[in-house]
């Protein structure tokens, strides 16, 4: 798949936070995707129906922004392109959580990618989130991503030291990566793009597509950090990672 992602080259919207939109980019050029960073309303829509994939991440959020989304969502829809959905710091406030049921109220999103705080926030679970960190509960996180593939009708992948990928019906459980994963800004909005351009070229396996993807990060996530001293090189080597064949 990683070769067919390579050969294809596809396009990658990402509608995505100002703390991110460069690691983002340079993180897809690195796997051999061609990314396209535009929020505006005025050409969001344009930009969703010649993509290959749509990444919509709330990360940095204003009323445009979100206004940009929907009509992205909806423009990738109607063409027929999978739509990633970040929904980062989804409990931390009222407007993030209005604005991520919102979205999936109105467009229907082939994956959310998550945390665990931001799962539970849409699942409406009690959990004490941190920011738009994970935070900490009780709840069982596999029956959550579950519960929420099903009701959203997509597949759910919650991101941590083991990720929980699910389509309601299916679900899997892939270990592996390296702390310094998380000390890093935007390993997960990067992880989104990823999954984003896998699904670009999955050919119908779209659970297949993000469980690649997830286990593909993750050993890249492991190889980079085996060369590195700290967070500072690791985020060189985690792209040089992503350029390479990742175990």
């Amino acid at each position: 798949m990683i070769q067919k992602l390579r050969d294809n080259q596809p396009l990658i919207h990402c509608i995505t936070n100002i703390v991110v939109a460069n690691f983002q980019a340079n993180g897809l050029l690195a796997l051999g995707a061609s990314p396209v960073m535009a929020d505006a309303v005025e050409e969001a829509a344009e930009i969703a129906s010649i993509s290959s994939c749509t990444v919509l991440n709330i990360g940095t959020l204003k009323r445009e922004t979100v206004k940009a989304m929907l009509l992205a969502g909806k423009s990738a829809n109607q063409h027929g392109k999978p739509i990633v959905l970040d929904p980062v710091g989804a409990g931390a406030t009222a407007f993030r959580k209005e604005s991520v049921l919102g979205i999936l109220d109105e467009v229907d999103v082939t994956l959310i990618r998550c945390n665990a705080g931001e799962l539970a926030a849409i699942a409406g679970a009690n959990w004490e989130a941190k920011g738009v960190d994970a935070g900490e509960g009780e709840a069982d996180l596999t029956a959550l991503a579950e519960e929420v593939a099903h009701r959203h009708h997509c597949i759910v992948a919650v991101t941590g030291v083991v990720d929980i990928v699910t389509d309601g019906n299916k679900t899997l459980h892939i270990t592996g990566g390296h702390p310094l994963m998380a000390k890093i800004t935007g390993s997960g909005c990067l992880l989104s793009a990823v999954a984003g351009a896998f699904l670009a070229v999955a050919n119908g396996n779209q659970l297949g597509a993000v469980v690649t993807a997830c286990t593909f990060y993750k050993q890249a996530g492991q190889q980079a950090a085996e060369k590195s001293e700290g967070p500072g090189d690791f985020q060189v080597q985690f792209l040089n990672a992503l350029g390479g064949e990742a175990g």
